[in-house]
């Protein structure tokens, strides 16, 4: 298996040999997290049982600002996943220009199996072991994977009843992604779907990619789900898209409304009218424009890049693509628009809710969205400069802005 931290180093020690202006003691200082702390949560459940979770949070790099990143619940998750996440995240910080630092948290849970009120026990309990590191100008959460904006809820009214801060500004700017009626911001839901495309719209023609893509979208959460209606609503087709259980193709474009209907109704995309059942790796190697990987880490590997058929790829995913299939990809002129550039749409949004909860603002969805346009296009313009400069793949020249950035605060 993958260990998605040796892949995130990986791609370091790739910038480093890349460009020869990163000294070796500010790369060995970009190889360890700032802190990583594990915690237990024990948790009384319904049937009177005591049950032990273990947690985390990866406090990785705050040279730009407070550590910023999401919890996810899920049973995979562990250690070495955490400092990945939390490497990323604070290279998508960089990269975007935003004042925030990198962290991540979890816990190896698989939330489903909890009830509503063991769920809220489980948060409240994260928050209590690690309230003393939290804090709007310390370190900022929010939601991940099986994380929504109730357990943020939840979780800023623990850590507001431990600190007894009166300043309601401040102890709702410590979590983001929180329901709008409790200091979120308009446009969460669909922050990091549309800051992809975004993102994609920035890049498209030096992609070489025609007006109206044929579109594949691996994933079919939040994430996936909204950048599949975003690029339908601008003209592009949707040939086929995958969740955990099954994957649909039909080369003239999904109807994508009635693909989401079917799926409330029946729990997943088999045998959707008018569509083909295929696998998940079928899915990947599909002859398309852009494949969007929208689930999980280590997706494109060594074993399937060689298929791919895609012409440009947008990482919607954290880390989907390993290091030996960037290779591969990069020999074979596929561009992947990288996840520290491509994703950063919700942590952009994220911050604009921290902003906002400081100053005791709250802005309309449209000038959100305007705002997030404007970072993302800006974003995407300085990478294609750093790409160029240095005659690399779109991903180095993310990783070269982002660190050049980093390095300005540190040394």
């Amino acid at each position: 298996m993958h260990n998605p931290f040796k892949n995130a180093m990986a791609q370091l020690d790739k910038v480093a040999k890349i460009n020869k202006s990163f000294s070796a003691e500010f790369i060995k200082r970009m190889r360890q997290p700032d802190r990583d702390i594990r915690i237990s949560i024990p948790i009384k459940m319904d049937d009177g049982s005591l049950r032990v979770f273990e947690g985390y949070r990866v406090e990785y790099n705050n040279a730009l600002g407070p550590y910023k990143g999401g919890i996810r619940y899920h049973l995979d998750t562990e250690i070495n996943e955490v400092k990945a996440l939390a490497f990323w995240m604070a290279l998508k910080c960089a990269v975007a220009g935003i004042p925030m630092g990198g962290g991540k948290g979890g816990v190896t849970v698989d939330p489903k199996k909890l009830s509503k009120g063991e769920l809220e026990k489980l948060s409240r309990g994260w928050v209590q072991k690690l309230s003393d590191i939290l804090g709007p100008y310390k370190d900022v959460p929010a939601p991940d994977v099986n994380t929504t904006p109730e357990i943020m809820a939840w979780m800023a009214d623990e850590y507001k009843k431990i600190t007894k801060n009166k300043n309601i500004n401040e102890t709702r700017a410590t979590f983001t992604g929180k329901p709008i009626d409790k200091g979120g911001s308009e446009g969460r839901g669909p922050a990091t779907g549309l800051g992809g495309f975004y993102a994609f719209d920035a890049l498209r023609k030096e992609l070489k990619l025609p007006e109206e893509c044929k579109v594949v979208v691996q994933g079919f959460g939040n994430v996936g789900g909204n950048v599949a209606r975003i690029f339908t609503e601008n003209k592009h087709k949707v040939i086929a898209v995958s969740d955990s259980k099954s994957a649909i193709f039909n080369k003239n474009g999904l109807d994508l409304e009635g693909v989401e209907n079917y799926k409330k109704k029946t729990g997943s995309f088999k045998n959707f009218p008018g569509a083909k059942n295929i696998t998940n790796a079928e899915l990947l190697e599909l002859p398309c424009d852009l494949l969007i990987p929208a689930a999980f880490e280590n997706v494109i590997t060594e074993k399937n890049a060689g298929k791919i058929k895609a012409k440009a790829i947008l990482e919607l995913a954290n880390g989907p693509t390993t290091p030996e299939a960037d290779e591969i990809l990069f020999k074979k002129d596929i561009p992947v628009v990288p996840d520290i550039l491509a994703n950063s749409g919700g942590v952009v949004v994220s911050y604009f809710e921290w902003d906002q909860n400081l100053k005791n603002k709250h802005w309309s969805e449209e000038k959100v969205f305007e705002k997030l346009n404007k970072i993302m296009k800006g974003a995407s313009k300085k990478m294609l400069e750093k790409t160029k400069k240095t005659k690399t793949s779109l991903r180095m020249g993310a990783f070269i802005l982002a660190l050049e950035r980093i390095k300005e605060k540190i040394l």
